[in-house]
């Protein structure tokens, strides 16, 4: 385990790291979820092993500090991110980030572009969510106040998101989840797909083939952004099908910049 200071409060990022050769990956968990939890089987997996490679637990959630004046927007997650890894000594890392993580990871691209070599995004959010009452996800967090969610709509969140989710979940600070839910759901300007389209390394976009094709694939194809479906998974790809996961971010990752 690692940490660093990322916040002048001294608020600490804390991350697994896996030793092994230079440039270093950097794995990102989503909402309510650590890297640790879900992504050591896909760097240890026989594709991927063999690199340096963190695990890091954005703010407010896993091992990392829960602070409750921070804000929680992707820009903040994505500077504080940054922090960690100057710290870490990274540069020019391969960033493997899932969901909300892969927003803050194209944040992070644009805002401090010597950190990041490559994408790889894991169904990443792309696009604003309206509010969903009933859900478990961002939108439904969202659907709250932060006094209700921190009253007792964190407790209803929990019976909706099932034991998996719940088990790293209940680790995020609520007022952290909270935040990075509403920040999440309500989008940015530009929108993180329009940031997409504006970094400058190779970017790669998983998402599970039962989902159908992603909305807007032309356009991103057409900007370099490979669009690969993976079968037999969901929205945690690492987890449904670990191989396939591996075998796409190694494809990836070996993969040349589009001409």
């Amino acid at each position: 385990m690692r940490s660093a200071a990322v916040t002048a409060e001294g608020d600490r990022i804390r991350w697994v790291e896996l030793p092994g050769e230079e440039p270093a990956r950097v794995y990102v968990h989503g909402l309510g979820a650590s890297s640790p939890g879900y992504f050591t089987a896909s760097a240890a997996h026989p594709l991927l092993a063999g690199r340096r490679s963190l695990l890091v637990d954005l703010l407010g959630h896993g091992y990392s500090d829960r602070p409750e004046g921070f804000p929680y927007t992707r820009e903040a997650h994505a500077d504080a991110l940054a922090a960690a890894l100057a710290a870490a000594g990274v540069r020019g890392a391969e960033l493997i980030a899932h969901s909300m993580g892969g927003s803050v990871a194209i944040v992070l691209a644009g805002r401090h572009p010597d950190l990041v070599s490559r994408l790889v995004l894991v169904d990443a959010n792309l696009d604003p969510l309206p509010p969903a009452p009933g859900s478990a996800g961002s939108s439904g967090i969202a659907a709250y106040g932060e006094e209700e969610f921190l009253a007792g709509g964190w407790a209803q969140v929990r019976d909706r998101a099932g034991a998996h989710w719940w088990a790293t979940m209940r680790l995020a600070g609520r007022t952290a989840l909270y935040r990075s839910a509403v920040h999440l759901a309500a989008g940015t300007r530009p929108t993180m797909r329009e940031l997409l389209l504006e970094v400058k390394v190779p970017r790669t976009f998983l998402l599970p083939e039962a989902d159908g094709p992603l909305p807007g694939a032309e356009a991103l194809e057409a900007a370099g952004v490979r669009v690969v479906p993976v079968p037999d998974c969901g929205h945690n790809i690492m987890l449904d099908n670990p191989e396939g996961f591996a075998r796409a971010v190694a494809t990836a990752l070996d993969a040349d910049e589009p001409g």
